[in-house]
């Protein structure tokens, strides 16, 4: 298949004109702006969450993973299952051809969608994801973490944790810089001390 056809391909996934989904009362709740402005300081433990893991049918709990890997936590911003923003959408695809490479660097990479269980299982699907898509729907982690939210969903933002679960690395969403590339995430978890 040319590249071409590759794209158009990939850009008719990424929307559909089917808004049937969308509103709802997780997208009133995020409608109005709010920037991201985590208080977040480098060298801090992080808040601890526990969500479902839809690409893997299981619970993730944050701290279980304090003391033994690095974690890169992946904030996306996906509307429905039919509509993803057009800023995350080639994130996500980039985060999931290279989700390999990041892990064998030793870190866990955990997507967080506020898409509920439905909606993220076709998510899975469509997209083939292999890294573990978290599903946080009523967006507390979003708020905790305090990544900002516009026009119906929580703004994206990528963080590093080292093994102790300490913040390491942040980017947070700016229209110069919407997400963090996947060769600065692996540059960072490089840059750890070995455990």
């Amino acid at each position: 298949m040319r590249r071409a056809n590759i794209v158009e391909l990939e850009r008719s996934e990424m929307t559909s004109t089917d808004f049937s989904g969308l509103i709802n009362q997780r997208f009133w709740n995020n409608f109005f702006p709010v920037p991201a402005t985590t208080p977040l300081e480098l060298g801090q433990t992080t808040p601890d969450f526990e969500l479902p893991d839809v690409t893997n049918n299981r619970t993730v709990k944050l701290s279980d993973y304090r003391g033994k890997q690095p974690v890169v936590l992946a904030f996306t911003r996906i509307f429905t299952e039919k509509q993803y923003c057009p800023l995350c959408y080639p994130h996500i695809l980039e985060l999931n051809k290279s989700c390999e490479r990041l892990t064998q660097k030793g870190a866990e990479v955990l997507m967080i969608t506020s898409t509920d269980l439905s909606q993220s299982q076709q998510i899975v699907q469509d997209l083939g994801l292999k890294m573990p898509l978290l599903s946080n729907p009523n967006c507390e982690v979003f708020q905790a973490y305090e990544v900002g939210q516009a026009l119906g969903a929580p703004l994206p933002a990528q963080l590093v944790l080292d093994q102790q679960g300490k913040l390491r690395f942040k980017h947070l969403f700016s229209f110069l810089s919407s997400n963090a590339s996947v060769e600065r995430l692996a540059d960072v978890l490089e840059q750890l001390p070995a455990s």
